[in-house]
């Protein structure tokens, strides 16, 4: 078994977060040993990109909402306080988050020479699940240079499973990592909005998930880690919302995250990060005193097939990061098992 369909929204062409024009997603994987040591480095880092232009010049509507706190994140605050994404949404370790901040911000000051010179600074948005159970992560395997390589590889297709920042990931005791799912939104009868959904799992215990739900054929070799975990949700979408509605649209994940059988746990990073591409905001623009765009009025129906969909896209994105990650084997010889065998 190697998809799953959940819910009764139809998916996009691809069932993928870039089933939502412009949007890319880049991997860069790291799986080797180090210095010839104990060491092994287990992990990666995933790019987001929004839109194929220049984010610094061209941001996008964008919120993020806190399901449990125990993350450790860049960009947030500002993000929250100006509605406003500038930069690729960056994923990785815990300890990886300096390293791809700094490789990050280095690719953007290339693009753009203005930044902190004739303008002002930028704000870079990375996300982190902590890998540690098969990365070696006090040795810091992740490096700026990963950061730019993963935006400089990002395309219209993601790979899903144990790969870039999904690497050394463990989901209910299983090789969990990256997971993405899309559905449309109907509108009119010839036209349709698209709803995308990339995450990052890393939670969860074996005893909690209900598997009988999605798969039947089980593997029972799973493996019980001390950590509660972490998910880091991605939502992009074209229907034009304003940064209050996506953080309505974001809080929503809760709903498909609690039905695989997550209870949000004292030490879980439940982080969601939700943009919409339909509203691009001009660094630059030859009207200073006022921007211009569209917003959905909320007392349409719109709004709740919104909010089911989201419930559903989320849940699928999490079982499919399951199912498409294959078996792993990680420092000190820790095997974590793919949950189809």
């Amino acid at each position: 078994m190697s998809t799953i369909k959940i819910g009764s929204y139809k998916s996009g062409a691809k069932n993928c977060i870039t089933d939502v024009e412009g949007v890319k997603v880049g991997h860069v994987t790291i799986d080797e040993q180090y210095n010839s040591s104990n060491n092994y480095a287990c992990t990666g880092v995933t790019a987001i990109l929004p839109h194929s232009g220049n984010l610094f010049k061209e941001k996008v509507i964008a919120a993020s909402y806190i399901i449990n706190g125990f993350g450790k994140t860049t960009g947030l605050v500002q993000l929250n306080e100006l509605g406003l994404l500038e930069s690729p949404i960056m994923l990785t370790n815990t300890f990886g988050v300096p390293a791809v901040t700094q490789g990050t911000l280095q690719y953007m000051l290339q693009q753009n020479e203005e930044i902190g010179d004739t303008t002002g600074t930028i704000n870079i948005v990375t996300g982190e699940c902590n890998d540690s159970y098969l990365n070696s992560i006090r040795i810091f395997p992740v490096k700026p240079h990963h950061a730019i390589a993963a935006i400089e590889e990002a395309s219209d297709i993601c790979e899903e499973g144990a790969v870039g920042a999904g690497k050394g990931m463990v989901c209910f005791g299983y090789k969990g990592g990256i997971g993405t799912a899309s559905r449309r939104i109907p509108y009119t009868s010839d036209q349709d909005f698209m709803l995308g959904c990339l995450v990052l799992s890393n939670f969860g215990n074996p005893k909690d998930f209900n598997y009988s739900k999605y798969i039947h054929d089980i593997n029972q070799d799973s493996i019980h880690k001390p950590e509660d975990g972490s998910i880091i949700i991605i939502i992009a979408t074209d229907v034009p919302l304003s940064d209050r509605q996506l953080k309505r649209v974001a809080k929503r994940s809760t709903v498909g995250l609690s039905r695989t059988g997550s209870h949000i746990s004292h030490g879980s990073g439940d982080i969601v990060i939700a943009f919409s591409t339909a509203n691009k905001v001009p660094h630059f623009s030859a009207d200073s005193f006022a921007e211009h765009g569209k917003v959905i009025r909320e007392e349409q129906g719109m709004m709740d097939d919104i909010f089911a969909a989201t419930a559903d896209m989320v849940e699928e994105a999490i079982i499919s990061s399951l199912l498409k990650a294959k078996t792993t084997i990680g420092r000190n010889g820790r095997t974590v098992k793919s949950i189809i065998g």
